[in-house]
């Protein structure tokens, strides 16, 4: 299966926000997550991977940021 662009709307309001995100998914580095582009001043979290959604929403909602899933980017 081919990487996807999933985009996330995460509640970050600092850098400690957007650290936090970029250490749990870090975590799966290699395992299906190809890179992490993380926007502070749109709050959106772009993730290029062949995991699922749900996987990937469950390890952003361990940081207990309220985030959600926007979609595919194309």
């Amino acid at each position: 299966m081919a990487a996807q662009v999933h985009e996330f709307k995460v509640a970050m309001t600092c850098g400690g926000c957007s650290s936090a995100v970029e250490k749990v998914l870090g975590k799966l580095k290699g395992q299906g997550i190809e890179k992490v582009d993380i926007s502070l001043d749109d709050q959106t979290v772009l993730v290029t991977s062949t995991l699922p959604v749900e996987l990937l929403l469950e390890y952003i909602k361990k940081t207990g940021k309220t985030t959600s899933y926007v979609g595919v980017k194309q």
